[in-house]
């Protein structure tokens, strides 16, 4: 090999050398940056993450509270639900309360049938305005639904399977049945 041969294999692997070593360099540089960024992103994450669960504690904590006062209220509620009602009754056990002592001062019996029949009248008020309203029965066709037959009679007034008598008064509480009528039924 000649000298000028040798140099010109020396100048190339020289140059590989420097564009290895560049190349080298090269890859590094963005791995590096790709790294940084990677590291950059993951700390962003976890950031939000924490930011996440934090939020997710806060809700957590507010539901429990909101559960916690909605129990609590919901127990008032039941406890107190017939203030309303006492409310409105509390006048008529004082009606009550004063006819019933002034019959004992004046023995005047002809008035306490009169103070206890506006009495009743005042408590039949409250309790219409609260929904109650008594079963017709007598005279109409017997049903079990809002009847409770105790006896059957044989008449020839009715036809078969009508209420002949109330025995006891039925009510409904608005469309529900809370006492049935206890009626007696034609056969």
């Amino acid at each position: 090999m000649s000298t000028g041969e040798k140099q010109a294999e020396q100048d190339v692997n020289a140059t590989y050398a420097n564009d290895a070593e560049a190349a080298d360099n090269h890859v590094d540089a963005p791995q590096e940056e790709q790294v940084e960024a990677a590291s950059g992103e993951l700390e962003q994450l976890r950031a939000q993450s924490e930011e996440n669960y934090q939020r997710f504690l806060r809700v957590q904590a507010d539901f429990d509270n909101f559960r916690r006062r909605a129990r609590a209220e919901k127990e008032d509620f039941a406890k107190y639900a017939s203030l309303k009602l006492i409310e409105q009754l509390l006048p008529i056990v004082d009606n009550f309360d004063r006819a019933l002592s002034s019959s004992k001062e004046t023995k005047d019996f002809d008035s306490l049938a009169k103070g206890i029949d506006m009495t009743f009248r005042q408590l039949d008020q409250v309790l219409t305005q609260e929904g109650l309203k008594p079963i017709e029965s007598v005279g109409q066709p017997f049903n079990p639904e809002i009847h409770q037959a105790v006896m059957q009679v044989e008449t020839d007034e009715y036809e078969e399977g009508i209420v002949v008598e109330e025995l006891q008064k039925g009510y409904m509480l608005k469309e529900k049945v809370i006492r049935p009528a206890m009626v007696k039924v034609s056969v």
